[in-house]
């Protein structure tokens, strides 16, 4: 008889657990956004909008800031 790998063996064990005390919790995601949340979300938005993405010719892409004068991360 072939051993059973000792993976296997773990696969099959929380298998039962989850049988026994079911899947793990998670929250909703149709849920109001905090208001720390919405000023994060805010900030991300400005800070992606500040850059375009420009392709080579090789079809990879790379991003370029949208002010062409703007020399802050040169």
């Amino acid at each position: 008889m072939p051993k059973t790998r000792l993976v296997h063996k773990l696969m099959r064990f929380t298998g039962h657990l989850r049988y026994v005390l079911g899947p793990a919790s998670s929250s909703p995601l149709d849920h109001e956004m905090t208001p720390e949340n919405k000023a994060l979300l805010a900030s991300q938005q400005a800070a992606s909008s500040q850059f375009v993405t420009a392709t080579r010719a090789d079809g990879s892409t790379y991003l370029v800031p949208a002010d062409p004068n703007d020399q802050s991360l040169r």
